[in-house]
């Protein structure tokens, strides 16, 4: 099985976050011995400001084993209604955000995602099997 990785919890091992850096850790290393970890370009883009060269972030996530997933163009529907739901909700932003891109992906394509932060996508995901702390 595939799991898609946040980019939060990326950030929380590298930033040795002290809230958060230890259980992004723990999840990631007990989800990479039964499943093979991905991102998709929505996460590789919020992941590259960390980095100099875009060849030192493909370095580190090549030799931590992550797969790079193509977004499937069948996301860009369930994203657009979670835009517009969030919207009607009173959200303040013009553009659909990436957490709608990366919920539709683990949504169409029925794989598991990993984030330290998942009020967005219990709220507008509901469906999709989350790997989140308690």
């Amino acid at each position: 099985m595939t799991t898609l990785v946040d980019t939060n919890v990326f950030v929380d091992i590298w930033n040795r976050d002290p809230e958060w850096g230890e259980w992004s850790a723990a999840a990631l290393v007990e989800t990479a011995d039964r499943d093979t970890l991905a991102i998709n370009p929505v996460i590789y883009a919020e992941l590259c400001p960390a980095f100099a060269r875009e060849s030192e972030l493909d370095r580190v996530l090549t030799e931590a084993g992550i797969e790079r997933l193509p977004l499937p163009y069948a996301a860009a529907w369930p994203a657009a209604q979670a835009f517009v739901a969030y919207r009607q909700r009173g959200g303040s932003r013009t553009a659909p955000l990436p957490d709608f891109f990366i919920g539709a992906h683990a949504l169409v394509e029925e794989i598991p995602l990993m984030t330290r932060d998942p009020r967005r996508y219990e709220t507008y995901f509901p469906g999709v099997r989350l790997i989140a702390p308690e």
